[in-house]
């Protein structure tokens, strides 16, 4: 049987609430020329297809443990795809101006006491089950916690200090990293793409 906290319940609820208030943000404040990205509405379009598909297999099957895990398995994936965009306009800018670190470094605790929770809930109980019961709560904090070490050595070893003011960039350079970030929604994609 799945090991399921209360504290693993109220998070739950806490993230189903805050992302119902971001996507209400994103519905009613004005975006000017942004558009959500054709590639973005096709990983989602997907994403709900098998939750949906298999929504109904668990239905005829009452297979609900396994939908939870089909659920898990779809977090995990979503988690690795919003942080790999990030990472890679770190690196193509050399730079981690205007990026929230605070937001990083308040995630690796989160992730860390996760793991610390499962270890001392381990050791009460004397079972790993907390480990291997739950591989999705385990993969979602392996991967933030993996993605979060990565952005604190971009920010902190990689590219420290190199914010704006002490940047110097062409405008050959910023022409070529904004081409490689934001498309105007009114031109059409480069045909290398």
């Amino acid at each position: 049987m799945i090991p399921v906290a209360a504290n693993d319940v109220a998070f739950s609820i806490h993230a189903v609430l805050l992302t119902a208030i971001t996507l209400f943000q994103i519905a009613i404040y004005e975006r000017g020329s942004q558009k959500v990205s054709k590639i973005s509405i096709g990983i989602v379009s997907v994403a709900w297809l098998i939750a949906a598909v298999c929504f109904f297999i668990a239905l005829s099957n009452h297979s609900w443990l396994w939908l939870l895990s089909i659920f898990n398995t779809i977090q995990v994936v979503m988690t690795i795809i919003k942080y790999i965009p990030q990472v890679v306009m770190n690196f193509l800018r050399k730079s981690t101006d205007g990026f929230s670190i605070g937001n990083i470094l308040l995630d690796l605790s989160g992730g860390i006491a996760n793991y610390g929770q499962m270890v001392v809930q381990s050791i009460d109980q004397n079972s790993w089950v907390n480990f291997y019961g739950n591989i999705g709560k385990v993969l979602l904090s392996l991967v933030s916690v993996f993605f979060d070490i990565i952005f604190i050595i971009q920010h902190y070893v990689l590219y420290p200090g190199k914010n704006s003011s002490k940047l110097v960039i062409t405008t050959e350079q910023d022409d070529q990293i904004r081409e490689h970030l934001v498309r105007p929604s009114d031109q059409s994609p480069p045909d290398n793409v």
